[in-house]
């Protein structure tokens, strides 16, 4: 199962370096990280992406709670959350096919952020599955280059990640 751990981190050089390791030496891998500074300066907030069972994920979470710069974490997994990613993607475009991928991009809600004359990058936010249907909607031939920040979330209401 699909998890999304949110921590709330010590902003201090290594920290990431630390909870990268620790999940290599335990053999888990990461599908995505996103590390960004809070509105407190000291603190990072970390959002990893992972998969596995119940019982590895209560390894990670136990082990990640014993790391010093980790100041709290939660899994969003089952709570109710709010989920987005940003994508940039190239796409190879002629005089035949700008219409086309402009109206696509329209009903994806994305923005043509760079357009040269044989291509457009066009921006894109949601969920992962909607960037999906984006990109499986296009000719692969025709995507030149692909970029994706992986999911970021917080959890929805009042409760959320802070000290």
């Amino acid at each position: 199962m699909r998890h999304i751990i949110s921590i709330l981190m010590e902003n201090e050089a290594g920290a990431l370096s630390r909870v990268a390791g620790l999940f290599s030496a335990r053999g888990y891998n990461i599908e995505s990280l996103t590390v960004a500074p809070t509105e407190d300066s000291s603190l990072s907030r970390m959002t990893i992406v992972t998969r596995g069972n119940e019982d590895v994920i209560e390894q990670i979470t136990k082990q990640l709670n014993k790391l010093l710069d980790v100041v709290k974490l939660i899994d969003l997994a089952d709570l109710p959350h709010v989920e987005r990613e940003l994508m940039l993607v190239k796409i190879r475009t002629n005089s035949t096919t700008r219409e086309e991928i402009k109206r696509l991009s329209d009903i994806f809600r994305g923005k043509i952020i760079d357009v040269t004359n044989n291509s457009y990058v066009i921006e894109m936010t949601g969920a992962s599955d909607k960037l999906d249907a984006f990109i499986d909607a296009l000719d692969t031939h025709s995507i030149i280059e692909t970029v994706r920040s992986g999911p970021t979330s917080m959890s929805r209401g009042a409760n959320g990640l802070h000290l």
